[in-house]
């Protein structure tokens, strides 16, 4: 494994861990009380209330069924994100979330998992998945473009997520020393 996968895999690993590490909403299906889970503790959660919990202890209350996300569903912002990007021009990007792609990766695992288990149809999650692949695609290309013109990062960087920032300055220095290589030195 070169150098680039295995600093690509370090951050996606902690941008995940980030990620769980943040704040969720939901909505409690069920009373708890002296809840301990790891470091997190909590006196009183009621049924109905709506808490803002970290990621992770959100997941775990909606996997045993207490709780259900109180947040809108990420098919609406790819399906919205993808449009956008769309109707951009070939070398504009749309803003996305910085957490976009951990969001995206964990609701095609979730869904993956459910196809498997019989509680999703897999029509649901191929066109979810597709709608991404999409996304991704037309991303990629306008990156891949950005990255040998003469764009520096910091103009795009508030468009950028933390993994397209990376990818971006990865392949603008490759693409310079390419550059560079075939036209004998001269940038």
């Amino acid at each position: 494994m070169s150098e680039e996968q295995i600093a690509l895999r370090q951050m996606l690993e902690r941008r995940e861990r980030e990620y769980l590490l943040g704040k969720a909403r939901a909505r409690m299906r069920s009373s708890v009380e002296n809840l301990d889970v790891g470091d997190f503790h909590a006196d009183k959660l009621s049924e109905g209330e709506t808490v803002e919990l970290p990621r992770w202890v959100v997941d775990e209350l909606v996997s045993q069924g207490m709780a259900e996300s109180a947040e809108s569903p990420f098919e609406n912002e790819v399906f919205s994100s993808l449009s956008k990007e769309k109707m951009m021009g070939p070398l504009q990007l749309s803003g996305l979330p910085p957490d976009f792609y951990v969001r995206m990766r964990r609701r095609l695992g979730g869904l993956s998992v459910g196809v498997a288990e019989g509680k999703v149809r897999r029509e649901d999650y191929e066109r979810l998945r597709a709608v991404c692949y999409d996304l991704v695609g037309i991303r990629l290309s306008k990156l891949l473009s950005l990255s040998s013109s003469s764009a520096p990062a910091s103009t795009l960087a508030e468009r950028l997520t933390p993994e397209e920032n990376s990818f971006f300055s990865m392949t603008q220095s490759l693409s310079k020393e390419w550059k560079a290589g075939l036209l004998g030195g001269a940038k």
